[in-house]
């Protein structure tokens, strides 16, 4: 018994621990990247500094000059300007170290979206640094100068310069976002275009009330904060409204019984290689398996959508399965002489009431929980349950 009890710890516990020891590799290849990056960019820290420190200078008084308060200020400052030069060069790489470990775990469709969700978020995060170097430093840092009292000599010390600096990176690039936060809440049907625009006035008040938060206590860089945010969030609006106006196509076609159009299928056959085997997909090319579309026809858990018929059939089974539960001795009676009642006693009843709570979901027009039900009933069901629950999903894809 122990023996028995000690194989089944090990094939529980051994995925969970393989996820382990593939997030620490992809760990160690992103700090390796990062390494490698520092260690290049470490002789030119200096230089690095007084590149970020350019906007400043331009605007000190004659004669003035940056100053370093502290001892090891002048070797900490471009040190760690440096290192978050670094992770700051190396981020496509870490995002992708961060995808290819979650890519498994998600369906084809959720792929298709995240990809360019994460490209497109990595490039707004960049261009709202650049927008904060090239815009808003100069104009900060004129209006500094130009307020600064008689009798006062502007010199700012380059450890509270750096701190100033990095925030105003980090609170530009995450306010650059905005479209891809937008855009992923109309996907997960949580709102739609119109809602958004109803909430207009709203989220303009509330983009400078979040740049008075994460900017400098100056009007400058509040407004040069807020109006990004604004126009970018018009941009996620009208994206949204493009996302939405695909959905209802594809529902028009499907309705119109063009199931390939609504699906948006490619019937052209694929050149090169055969594609057909396991993996080869991934083989061609050298293409890493995160990114691999193409489903394996050979695999044995590969999602086969049901039909209408075959749905009905499994939803009457969860039925007989509650009632049989209700009336155990004339169930038993029955199953020693239907095996198709046998096959219901399989079903688990916990799953049948978490499948009906989905359909009360869908019913009040909450996608995102039944979704999330969905998950986890996909994480504890028997293979037919599982792929009622499959169905569920697919269904909720198409509406949503």
């Amino acid at each position: 018994m122990t023996t028995d009890n000690q194989g089944e710890d090990a094939l529980t516990e051994q995925p969970f621990v393989s996820h382990l020891l593939e997030l620490r590799d992809r760990l160690l290849r992103a700090l390796i990247a990062v390494g490698i990056i520092f260690a290049g960019l470490f002789p030119f820290s200096n230089d690095i500094y007084q590149m970020v420190a350019g906007p400043l200078m331009a605007h000190l008084p004659e004669g003035s000059s940056m100053i370093a308060t502290e001892v090891a200020s002048p070797f900490l400052t471009p040190f760690k300007l440096t290192l978050m030069s670094s992770i700051f060069i190396g981020m496509p790489f870490i995002l992708y170290q961060m995808w290819a470990f979650i890519a498994p775990g998600l369906y084809k469709h959720e792929k298709r979206l995240m990809i360019p969700l994460v490209a497109s978020s990595a490039l707004l995060f960049y261009i709202g640094v650049m927008f904060a170097y090239f815009v808003v430093f100069p104009l900060v840092f004129a209006f500094m100068a130009s307020t600064t009292p008689e009798g006062v000599v502007m010199a700012t010390d380059i450890a509270k310069y750096l701190d100033f600096v990095l925030s105003l990176f980090f609170a530009f690039g995450i306010a650059f976002e905005v479209p891809i936060a937008t855009i992923i809440l109309v996907s997960m049907g949580m709102t739609t275009p119109e809602s958004l625009v109803q909430k207009r006035p709203y989220i303009i008040v509330g983009a400078f009330a979040l740049g008075m938060l994460l900017t400098p206590p100056d009007v400058i860089s509040q407004t040069l904060l807020a109006l990004p945010m604004w126009l970018l969030f018009e941009i996620g609006v009208f994206f949204s409204r493009i996302i939405k106006r695909d959905k209802e196509r594809r529902e028009q076609a499907e309705a119109a019984g063009d199931e390939d159009a609504a699906a948006g299928v490619d019937d052209t056959p694929p050149s090169g290689p055969d594609k057909s085997g396991p993996g080869a997909a991934a083989a061609v090319a050298g293409v890493d398996p995160a990114f691999d579309m193409v489903e394996d026809p050979s695999d044995p858990e590969r999602f086969e959508p049901l039909t209408e018929e075959e749905l009905e059939a499994e939803l009457d089974i969860i039925e007989a399965a509650e009632e049989a539960e209700q009336e155990p001795e004339a169930a038993d009676d029955q199953a020693d002489h239907d095996p198709e009642v046998a096959d219901q006693a399989d079903h688990d009843p916990a799953i049948d009431e978490k499948l009906r709570r989905v359909q009360q979901l869908r019913d009040q027009d909450e996608p995102v929980k039944a979704r999330g039900l969905l998950y986890e009933i996909l994480g504890e069901a028997g293979p037919e349950q599982a792929k009622v629950a499959r169905n569920i999903l697919a269904q909720l894809d198409e509406d949503y």
